[in-house]
């Protein structure tokens, strides 16, 4: 087993480029212990293997505790040389430490590191402005983990000040679906630059994933029916708009209300003026009047100039009022007005 293990820890040192500071360690170590074993009284505290590593690490570091130092002049000159030797070991090592940090981070620049992440929101595919548009919403709503999976034409993280994971590569490949973390995402985000490409990277991430969210961006919504043979639950948003798809990708099922909303036959969105004989009304009265007597729900009121969506309870409603409702269908400006009086 040690064996083993020595052989692993060689071809890792040599693999990484290692070498020269484990030599230069092993040098240092091997031809001190001797040289103070030799110059040092018989019997010393200092030589033996246990302390002497000790000494060897502090004395190496500039650190010098003092619980062992040598007793001889000789002893001085060699603990001097492994001060020198130590902080030559220092210079390398850090050497190496300050060229693979850069290393690492310019592979995750350049999108080439394996994402750690699970339960994350993965975004596939970029446009430039769009793209950081989506994210800064998302990060505004509150999401966290996001991993950004571009295409090869995008050689550098596009928002490297952003808290956003960075993979590059093309979206259908496997590698680089494994490196962006697909099997553990818990929402994709499919938004590439035309129909064709969502279709054949909702297709591949479908394999990858059964189980997340995934959201496909289509500039024609004819195409849904195509993503619903892959998959049922895919949910297909219009590309033209990126807020109904952030909001998608924070609450799953909400482009499904508004296309209920916007279709023809369906629920729809009303409005009407208040009627002036009524004088001003609370926003209560109003849900109250129109929730009980025709299943309407109030949505928004305009006083003036302003519009207040999902306005309070108690807000008092001046003469003249708009109010915006969902109902079944458009309710009279008689039903409304013989309902409000009922509730007065």
């Amino acid at each position: 087993m040690p064996f083993v293990l020595s052989r692993l820890l060689a071809r890792w040192v040599l693999q990484q480029g290692w070498m020269l500071p484990v030599a230069v360690v092993l040098f240092v170590f091997t031809t001190s212990w001797p040289l103070m074993a030799l110059v040092e009284p018989a019997g010393s505290e200092l030589v033996e293997p246990g302390n002497y590593w000790w000494y060897f690490v502090v004395t190496a570091a500039t650190v010098g505790y003092g619980d062992f130092s040598p007793e001889t002049t000789a002893g001085h000159v060699v603990g001097a040389y492994v001060i020198i030797g130590g902080i030559a070991t220092l210079t390398t090592v850090f050497t190496k430490l300050a060229s693979k940090l850069e290393q690492t981070k310019g592979r995750r620049m350049q999108g080439m590191e394996t994402v750690r992440a699970s339960g994350h929101t993965l975004l596939i595919g970029y446009t430039a402005g769009r793209t950081e548009r989506i994210v800064a919403q998302l990060l505004a709503d509150g999401v966290t983990g996001l991993v950004l999976c571009a295409g090869d034409e995008v050689q550098v993280h596009p928002m490297p000040s952003q808290p956003v994971d960075f993979v590059r590569g093309e979206p259908t490949a496997a590698d680089v679906l494994v490196r962006a973390a697909v099997g553990g995402a818990g929402t994709v985000l499919i938004d590439m630059r035309d129909d064709n490409e969502a279709l054949a990277v909702a297709v591949t991430v479908d394999h990858a994933n059964r189980s997340a969210h995934v959201v496909v961006t289509l500039r024609d919504m004819e195409k849904s029916e195509l993503v619903r043979y892959v998959d049922s639950r895919i949910k297909c948003v219009q590309w033209h708009t990126p807020r109904m798809v952030t909001e998608e990708l924070t609450s799953p099922g909400i482009t499904e209300v508004y296309s209920e909303l916007m279709t023809a036959g369906g629920v729809g969105t009303y409005s009407v003026t208040l009627p002036t004989s009524l004088g001003r009304l609370s926003t209560e009265k109003c849900r109250m009047a129109l929730g009980r007597t025709f299943g309407a729900t109030v949505l928004a009121a305009r006083t003036d100039d302003d519009l207040v969506v999902n306005p309070a309870w108690d807000a008092e409603l001046p003469v003249g009022a708009v109010l915006y409702y969902v109902s079944s269908r458009r309710l009279t400006d008689a039903e409304i007005e013989t309902a409000l009086q009922k509730r007065r």
